[in-house]
């Protein structure tokens, strides 16, 4: 079977397990958010933390509620890593230093999983499990329980209540992500990824040399990485171990788990709003941007330009021969397209066209499907400006959902798609303007510029994946990602809240001839438009200056 037949097949099997887990696991995450009812355990939880799971908060009390728990989560990480040695299962490792426990905080705290460090040299057994996994589990349930809030905001009239953040993040983590992640790990130990609290083995190399193997709990790390779309690897090279990552098989099984939830929110999104077919309209419009990126992707890796590529027929370094270039391109897009950052290949290493597509993914926001959560609310967020526009177009007050759009639905609208690209330029703008900074990159030109792009383009979408090359374990490096971390991950955050609480006060607007309909062809075609021209608008000079500068030459 030739490479693009073997692509067509991993990548289409893919498509016809998610179109298969659409409808139950929407389903049963809209009565996850809709119950009323309370388990024993939940209610333990909220007498622990002092919530009052029956009490309803409006969009500002939610919104400290979530500043508030991710503030005390970045806090008790930070401490976790300074104070590591003093820990058990530390494995005799040493303390995070102070810059780089901030960044790795931070990190997994907004769900980025950015990672400046080696996990198996420099992270005990306790901190990788209960520090950095924990934050797998919370940082996802944080971003689901926002997109629900949103959804709320559409389906309620004339009312301040949103729901109540504790009893958001409680079920969504004890109902949805504990469950799915602990049959997926069983499955990935099934399949050879590693389970254990083992000290280092120290094993002689072929070479002569020695080299200490470090196991520990991977696999039920590896598992919530994926089905939260955190990204952060046990191993520093992520889910190209194969302690990580084992077969071709646990490679698709990954792939699956890092779009499941997102692919399927929209489902939950029609439940809720009382309507399928607008779920159904979201969702065509983040299949349709993934189809299209997967097969640009695939094609400048199998068909790039180059002696050496050409003679074997695709772009193989950096690739893990285990996978092979279609599954590894289909997991680099996979994991740009959502707020994963797991690699199962080298990014840098991709040609200046595919690696420029890794970059365009992010640059979208991450929307097709998105991470856990933040995919739904940027989607609706590009639905509502997509109303906005074509209502200016025929002269009438935009409506989305029996919603009228008004200046202030679009202020906060607008104010959450000017962020990322606000913190990604400017901190791009500094890496490249200060002599320091510079000096840090391996590589001069287009590609060394394509490599600060990615990393604030990573850092402010909540992505963590990298290009390399540039030293970025500096204290420079990271603060600055780290701040392009947090503010690319709660200011927009807050505008959603803000959007769902000026939808939640009004009151629902009839359909009339003139609404446009949104749920049809046209609507999902010109919301794609509307995406990519935002994008291309936005960063296609930097672009032009980095991988398009590349390529051409």
């Amino acid at each position: 079977m030739s490479a693009t037949a073997a692509g067509i097949l991993f990548t289409g099997s893919l498509v016809l397990a998610l179109a298969l887990a659409y409808r139950p696991l929407g389903d049963y995450m809209y009565r996850v958010f809709t119950g009323t009812k309370h388990s024993r355990v939940e209610r333990g939880i909220y007498r622990l933390i002092g919530a009052r799971p029956d009490t309803e908060q409006t969009w500002a009390v939610y919104a400290r509620s979530v500043l508030a728990f991710s503030m005390v989560s970045v806090l008790f990480l930070y401490g976790f890593q300074r104070l590591q040695n003093h820990l058990m299962l530390s494995l005799g490792f040493k303390p995070v230093v102070t810059h780089q426990a901030w960044n790795t905080a931070i990190s997994f705290v907004t769900n980025t999983n950015w990672q400046s460090y080696s996990g198996e040299s420099t992270m005990g057994h306790l901190v990788q499990m209960a520090g950095l996994a924990v934050q797998n589990f919370v940082s996802a349930a944080v971003g689901i329980a926002v997109a629900i809030v949103l959804v709320r905001g559409f389906a309620r009239k004339t009312t301040e209540l949103l729901g109540n953040f504790w009893v958001d993040l409680v079920r969504c983590v004890l109902r949805i992500l504990l469950p799915f992640a602990f049959v997926a790990a069983i499955v990935l130990v099934i399949g050879g990824a590693v389970q254990n609290f083992h000290d280092p083995h120290t094993i002689q190399t072929l070479a002569g040399a020695k080299q200490a193997i470090t196991g520990g709990p991977v696999a039920s790390q590896e598992a919530i990485k994926e089905l939260g779309t955190n990204g952060g690897g046990f191993y520093n090279a992520n889910s190209a171990h194969p302690f990580e990552n084992p077969t071709v098989w646990t490679n698709w099984l990954e792939i699956f788990l890092l779009l499941v939830i997102s692919f399927s929110l929209p489902r939950t999104f029609g439940r809720m709003v009382g309507n399928n077919k607008q779920g159904y309209a979201i969702v065509a419009v983040m299949a349709t941007l993934a189809v299209v990126s997967v097969t640009l992707i695939s094609f400048f890796q199998l068909a790039h330009h180059g002696t050496v590529p050409t003679a074997i027929g695709s772009a193989m370094e950096g690739v893990e021969t285990r996978f092979g270039v279609p599954n590894s391109a289909t997991f680099a897009d996979a994991t740009t397209l959502t707020s994963t950052g797991a690699v199962n290949s080298f990014h840098d290493s991709y040609t200046s066209l595919g690696g420029m597509m890794t970059m365009f993914n992010m640059m979208l926001g991450e929307v097709a499907p998105g991470g856990t959560g933040s995919g739904l609310y940027g989607m609706l967020i590009l639905a509502v400006i997509t109303v906005f526009v074509a209502g200016l177009m025929v002269g009438r007050t935009p409506e989305y959902l029996g919603k009228k759009i008004s200046s202030r639905e679009i202020k906060f609208a607008s104010m959450y798609f000017l962020i990322t690209p606000i913190c990604v330029l400017v901190g791009t703008a500094f890496a490249m303007a200060l002599p320091g900074e510079r000096a840090a990159m391996l590589n001069r030109g287009p590609h060394g510029l394509s490599e600060v792009l990615y990393a604030f383009t990573s850092a402010s979408n909540n992505n963590g994946s990298a290009f390399a090359g540039i030293t970025v374990n500096t204290a420079w490096y990271d603060t600055a990602l780290g701040l392009a971390m947090a503010t690319g991950r709660f200011l927009p955050m807050i505008f959603v809240l803000g959007l769902a609480g000026s939808l939640a006060r009004q009151g629902q607007t009839p359909a009339s001839e003139g609404t446009l309909p949104t749920h049809r062809p046209q609507f999902i075609g010109m919301v794609a438009g509307v995406t990519v021209i935002l994008v291309a608008l936005t960063f296609l000079p930097a672009l032009a200056l980095g991988p398009l500068a590349e390529g051409i030459h």
